[in-house]
């Protein structure tokens, strides 16, 4: 036995050890991009004017070409020769002295010789029909091959135009967990990991690589108690995240979601806000330097726009105070960094817009100060990379771009883009060709919430895209790396992110964890839970007696529950009334033997003390027998009755 062990453990180490196990089966990438696709056909959007588009021109490009691909020959070569006709017949003498196979059809590249035994020199003979010396002179260009389809209709050029912007959607995948609308979002820089704050006070981290098709956030924060969460941003290196919220204090997390620091709120009580050490009122935004990790930039309620120094939370390095037409603390509502850190954008709560330049010696006094911008409060500002452009998103349910050189007047305004959220942004395509906003959803509207797309260059719109038909789209993204577009989405019961991304276009991201399938549980991972048969008689899991009836025994009892003595009403004797109208017994006895007699109640007071009046005036007792001998009669005048009547 064990010269048969040996024997089989050498002839097993000479096969790798994969040899001779079963494959587990894997589903393709096909089927799986398939479910992730939005659900809409593209034939309906294209009829029904009204309905959300769902299906990119991209797509349907790359699906027409899939099945071209399915009916044409496979060989081009071989498919203009069945063009062109059946090859040609060899001729009589020829076909009587043919030995072997047929020869290849001319053209095909398989003849090493010609007819005269020679080595072929130079190219191959062009096919017949394309033209030859024989034939007539070909005039344009050649025709296309067959299953190519460019003369058959001009749909796909239509397509082909709608898709020169190759905006990636044909697929979605939703990241859920946040109960109420998602206010804030931000992805790092190489797109590997995903941050989403909502109106439920919390802060979901979702991380692509470790992440597989049920799409489960890995941590979540709670950064300040009963505030909702404004605006989220990474540092430049990825290695820290800036959390804003209601409250006055912004918060300092690591790429894990571990604290690092909070920033000190400043003292309410002092008037002028260049004083204090801090935000004095809830935090409206924040921003991290597009280029120095150690710098961010805060606006508040209060009035005011903060930069902080990172390495110090104790006190802010700069304070900006915007200019205002009336004296008063009017809120900031939204801030922003051009892409070289240079310069600041702040939308104030009049419908201004102000922008200051990061220069020596600059103070609070704006460079370019529109008035009126809007009409209503600003809810986002986003500059161009170039730094020509700036755009402004608004309550007013407008889109505005103004060009930096000449600010007085907007270059364009897009209107009917109804807008409900605080913070609601603009985001640019990575060529910035395309730059998008959301839609808020209205109660009368059906539109639901949308993703509308613009021509930086021809400054119009180029596509709507519907997100959710029943919640409102409020922060969008496009990311260059990963290239797919992120959209935040949410009412007061629900929040969620989607990711629209397109498997020919897009990397990495919503395509790495769609196609990691959640590990199967081992045995391992199953716990006996143990049985316990008699819980009650251990102390951890017995139960407390109730003292309910104990309480109400001892609220019955006067004694114990020290009762106080109820207040005397009625007759009684002894100060004291009791069912025995009498405190003693020997009071009982001689009351129910009719010894006594209450009679005073009966009686009247003045008749009851005149009737001791003449033994009172016949044998005095007291005072009067002293004073018998010499007190004298008293004399009683007599009423004249003549005189009373006159």
């Amino acid at each position: 036995m064990e010269d048969e062990a040996e024997v089989y453990d050498g002839i097993r180490a000479q096969f790798p050890l994969t040899f001779g196990k079963q494959q587990k089966s894997q589903t393709p990438l096909e089927a799986i991009h398939n479910a992730t696709r939005r659900s809409t056909a593209a034939g309906t959007a294209s009829s029904n004017t009204n309905d959300l588009p769902s299906l990119s021109s991209s797509s349907k490009a790359w699906l027409d070409s899939l099945r071209n691909s399915k009916d044409a020959n496979p060989n081009p070569k071989f498919r203009q020769d069945e063009n062109s006709g059946p090859p040609p017949q060899p001729s009589e003498d020829e076909a009587d002295a043919m030995v072997g196979p047929p020869r290849p059809p001319p053209g095909s590249g398989g003849d090493e010789e010609d007819d005269d035994g020679e080595v072929m020199i130079g190219p191959p003979r062009p096919p017949p029909g394309l033209g030859s010396e024989d034939d007539e002179v070909m005039i344009g260009p050649p025709p296309p091959p067959a299953g190519s389809g460019l003369g058959e209709s001009d749909s796909e050029e239509e397509s082909q135009e709608e898709n020169r912007y190759r905006i990636p959607m044909s697929n979605e995948i939703v990241l859920k967990g946040h109960t109420k609308v998602v206010s804030a979002l931000a992805i790092d820089h190489s797109g590997s990991r995903v941050l989403s704050g909502s109106y439920d006070y919390t802060v979901r981290m979702y991380d692509f690589q470790g992440m597989n098709s049920q799409l489960q956030s890995f941590r979540q924060l709670e950064p300040f108690e009963g505030h909702q969460i404004r605006n989220l941003s990474w540092s430049p290196t990825s290695d820290r995240f800036l959390c804003v919220t209601g409250s006055a204090q912004a918060k300092i997390y690591d790429r894990d979601g571990l604290t690092l620091g909070e920033f000190v709120k400043g003292d309410m009580y002092i008037r002028d806000l260049k004083n204090t050490k801090g935000h004095i009122s809830g935090l409206t935004c924040g921003e991290w330097h597009p280029k120095t990790k150690e710098t961010i930039l805060t606006s508040s309620e209060d009035g005011s726009l903060r930069i902080w120094d990172v390495n110090d939370f104790k006190s802010q390095k700069q304070v900006i105070k915007p200019k205002l037409a009336r004296p008063g603390r009017v809120p900031v509502t939204t801030c922003a960094w051009d892409h070289e850190g240079k310069c600041i954008a702040g939308g104030i709560g009049d419908g201004s817009m102000q922008i200051w330049n990061l220069k020596p010696g600059w103070g609070s006094r704006p460079d370019i100060h529109v008035e009126k911008a809007h009409s209503d409060d600003i809810t986002g500002l986003t500059f161009s990379s170039d730094g020509r452009f700036l755009l402004s998103r608004s309550f007013d349910g407008s889109l505005k771009v103004w060009d930096l050189r000449q600010m007085k007047v907007a270059l364009k305004v897009f209107d009917d883009l109804p807008n409900n959220y605080a913070q609601t942004n603009i985001a640019f395509s990575p060529d910035e060709e395309l730059f998008l906003t959301g839609t808020s959803v209205e109660r009368e509207s059906t539109t639901g919430g949308l993703l509308c797309f613009y021509d930086r260059a021809k400054l119009e719109l180029v596509q709507r895209v519907g997100i959710s038909p029943t919640c409102s789209v409020v922060r969008c993204a496009w990311h260059p790396k990963l290239n797919q577009i992120f959209a935040t989405v949410g009412d007061k019961s629900q929040g969620g992110t989607h990711i629209l991304y397109d498997p020919t276009l897009s990397e990495r991201g919503a395509l790495v964890c769609v196609a990691r399938a959640p590990r199967k549980k081992s045995i391992d991972d199953f716990e006996a839970q143990p049985v316990i048969h008699n819980p009650h008689a251990l102390p951890l899991f017995r139960d407390q007696p109730s003292r309910k009836r104990q309480r109400e025994k001892i609220l019955k009892d006067p004694l114990k529950s020290h009762k106080p003595e109820l207040p005397i009403t009625g007759p009684g004797y002894g100060g004291r009334v009791g069912a025995t109208k009498g405190s003693l017994l020997t009071q009982y006895l001689l009351k129910q033997g009719g010894m006594i007699k209450e009679t005073w109640m009966e009686e009247d007071p003045r008749e009851a003390i005149l009737k001791y009046a003449d033994a009172a005036a016949k044998d005095p007792k007291f005072i009067a027998p002293a004073y018998a001998q010499t007190q004298p009669e008293p004399v009683f005048a007599k009423s004249d009755s003549e005189d009373e009547e006159k």
